[in-house]
């Protein structure tokens, strides 16, 4: 019976460990949490993942950026179960995606990360079709995550064609 309550314990312990990390990550170090933008703080974390990524080999920043997007959609649907709620506002792992997304291939530098990260905010919070398309579409943890993989697609395009001007 003691071991029962112990195992018990344990196993509650290791939930509320597990949650707290859920949400940890989801919003960004809890840079979700800011009262004002909190997507845009989450995007500024994105592009200080960006930076490390700039300085490793094409192919490990493009596998790890499709990881961290893996893990993101997990990450979203499993903290909007905890939250209960649909897309809140603080969970910003999506945005650190997208910004990865917007950077990646590109090469990394004060215009690029500026005008990436401007154009990503932009289409994030316009949501021109198909992001909103996207967005509205898509159930749970990858519906949160593919309207700003799409925006970063749209944000990677435009800035291809201003840098081949």
């Amino acid at each position: 019976m003691d071991l029962d309550k112990k195992r018990a314990g344990l196993k509650t312990a290791a939930m509320k460990f597990r949650d707290t990390a859920v949400i940890f990550l989801a919003t960004g170090c809890y840079l979700g949490r800011v009262p004002v933008a909190p997507g845009t703080f989450g995007s500024l974390l994105g592009l200080l993942i960006c930076v490390v990524l700039s300085d490793i080999w094409l192919i490990s920043a493009v596998l790890i950026t499709i990881a961290f997007i893996g893990c993101s959609v997990w990450i979203a649907d499993e903290a909007e179960k905890h939250l209960n709620r649909e897309d809140p506002g603080c969970i910003v792992i999506d945005e650190m995606a997208g910004m990865m997304v917007t950077l990646l291939g590109l090469p990394f530098n004060l215009f690029t990360a500026a005008a990436g990260f401007a154009l990503f905010r932009l289409l994030d919070i316009l949501k021109p079709f198909p992001i909103r398309f996207v967005e509205r579409r898509l159930p749970g943890g990858i519906g949160v995550v593919a309207d700003d993989i799409v925006a970063g697609l749209l944000a990677n395009a435009v800035l291809r064609v201003v840098l081949s001007f």
